[in-house]
C-alpha cells in the first residue's frame, strides 16, 4: 500500500484539516490517521507539515486548541473548528470543487 501514497497538491492541506476537524475535536495523531484512513491509505500527512499547518490555522481563528486526555490516557492538545473555520471549509470546499471541475473537463476534452 505505501507505493500507492501521494504527496498532498499545495493548498489542500488545510482543507483536509479542517474538514477532519469538523467532525469533532481531535489531537494532531488522530487528524493526521483519519485523513490517511479515509483516503484510503493515500495520503500520509507527516508531521513536518501537519503541526505548522495546526499552528498557521490557530493563529488565523479558524480552530481552537484545548488540552485533554488521548484515547491512550496520554495528555495531548485536541483541536477543534471555529466558526470562522467553519466559514472557511465552506470556501475552500466550493473553491476545491469548481478547481477539480475545471481539471477534469479539460482531461476529457484534451
Amino acid at each position: 500500500m505505501a507505493q500507492d501514497r501521494m504527496e498532498l497538491p499545495q493548498g489542500t492541506l488545510d482543507l483536509l484539516i479542517l474538514k477532519t476537524v469538523a467532525l469533532g475535536p481531535q489531537h494532531g495523531w488522530a487528524i493526521s490517521e483519519r485523513i490517511l484512513q479515509t483516503s484510503s491509505e493515500t495520503l500520509r500527512v507527516q508531521q513536518g507539515s501537519l503541526y505548522p499547518a495546526l499552528h498557521r490555522m490557530e493563529r488565523r481563528g479558524w480552530i481552537k486548541a484545548f488540552w485533554g486526555v488521548s484515547e491512550n490516557n496520554r495528555k495531548a492538545k485536541f483541536y477543534e473548528l471555529t466558526r470562522s473555520g467553519r466559514r472557511q471549509l465552506e470556501a475552500e470546499v466550493a473553491t476545491w470543487q469548481k478547481l477539480s471541475m475545471a481539471v477534469s473537463q479539460v482531461l476529457e476534452t484534451a
